[in-house]
């Protein structure tokens, strides 16, 4: 036998992010749009709190789960802002970033050869998860005319009724869309009428500007059906710490943590102290941060109108969507890169319903915005 990868692992393409950052690295006076993470450092408050973990020595595992007392302040915290209780005993699991509790998600509670219906455009490591746990997967590619929301319409034409399982990011990775309370309602009695149960990505949840955000497991009979991930790498701009939780009913988060316990054992203790502290004391940075994101998606939102290129008005996350000027959206974003060293994704790169658009990500400083911008203008026309 020889090491070669396994036909699973062959089947999946690299990531198409990944070119284009490895072409900008190439690159002198870059502008990159398209990393999806924050521009801000950490709050100091957590940095110190990591710091004195260490220097007291605070180097060893923790509980598998997760330390205590960072589950509940995680019960706390989602129980304020997002109006959902779950215990930090036996429903929360602390993960190595919101990534590892959807891997751990697709290998514990999904068997191979099950079926799990992916909304798209979405974030580049689900259908590779799902492909790497043996799960078949069902695109449910999402549509400009909708705004990029989640719709019955388009869950019942793509036969994701017949799925096991729905996985959806909102706020959305890369589209930056949301979903109101009565839209997510729409999706959550689809799933109870056909028995899916649901992954919900809420890692942008509280990057949300135009109005609250609702969680699919706070409304009636969904609870007992979903697992809700989150984390602290986006809203606490913690993203090198690769911390991240899930929520769940027992026997959900029991099995996740079966894996859990005999791969990763437990995520990194100085990250754990860093975050009890996020959660303590850096709740008004965040809302800062969110402010200084409204701020931006407003200005691309109104530079992207004025250049007379379609955008819908994006409320989440960091990102904007907009309609691509060129046929090809993978020929626009190189041909950018190499001419005015802008870095954009294409869509395309995200899945199904994305190709046509690129991605744009806002979290960079307002000045390096404008100058991006003013580039992109240029090269356009």
């Amino acid at each position: 036998m020889t090491l070669e990868p396994a036909t699973r692992v062959d089947s999946v393409p690299p990531s198409g992010i990944r070119r284009f950052f490895e072409l900008a690295e190439e690159m002198d006076d870059i502008i990159s749009l398209g990393v999806g993470e924050p521009d801000f450092s950490a709050p100091w408050a957590a940095r110190e709190a990591a710091i004195a973990s260490l220097e007291r020595g605070r180097t060893s595992y923790t509980a598998n789960r997760g330390k205590r007392e960072l589950r509940e302040r995680i019960a706390d915290y989602e129980a304020a802002t997002h109006g959902l209780q779950y215990d930090p005993d036996e429903e929360i699991l602390v993960t190595a970033g919101a990534s590892e509790g959807l891997d751990l998600a697709f290998r514990a509670l999904l068997n191979p050869g099950d079926t799990v219906a992916i909304a798209q455009p979405c974030y580049v490591s689900y259908v590779p998860g799902a492909t790497f746990a043996g799960v078949d997967v069902v695109d449910v590619p999402t549509r400009a005319e909708d705004e990029f929301k989640l719709t019955r319409e388009v869950l019942e034409s793509t036969g994701a009724a017949d799925a096991d399982a729905l996985v959806y990011c909102y706020p959305n990775n890369p589209t930056g869309a949301t979903m109101t309370g009565d839209e997510i309602a729409e999706v959550a009695a689809f799933c109870r009428e056909n028995d899916l149960v649901v992954f919900a990505d809420e890692i942008y949840a509280d990057l949300t500007y135009e109005h609250e955000h609702t969680s699919i497991a706070s409304l009636p009979g969904m609870r007992e059906r979903t697992v809700v991930f989150n984390g602290f790498s986006k809203a606490f701009a913690m993203t090198g710490f690769r911390l991240g939780y899930a929520m769940a009913p027992p026997e959900a988060i029991e099995a996740m943590n079966r894996i859990h316990q005999y791969s990763m054992l437990s995520a990194p203790t100085t990250a754990q102290y860093a975050a009890i502290e996020a959660l303590d004391n850096c709740r008004d940075e965040v809302t800062e941060m969110a402010a200084q994101y409204d701020r931006r998606r407003k200005y691309v939102l109104t530079r992207f109108e004025e250049m007379g290129i379609d955008c819908f008005p994006a409320a989440g996350a960091f990102y904007a969507f907009p309609e691509c000027p060129w046929d090809d959206a993978d020929e626009f974003a190189e041909a950018l890169l190499q001419e005015k060293r802008v870095a954009l994704v294409p869509g395309s790169a995200f899945g199904a319903g994305g190709a046509g658009h690129l991605r744009v990500s806002y979290a960079t400083g307002l000045s390096d915005l404008k100058e991006a911008m003013a580039r992109i203008e240029s090269f356009i026309e």
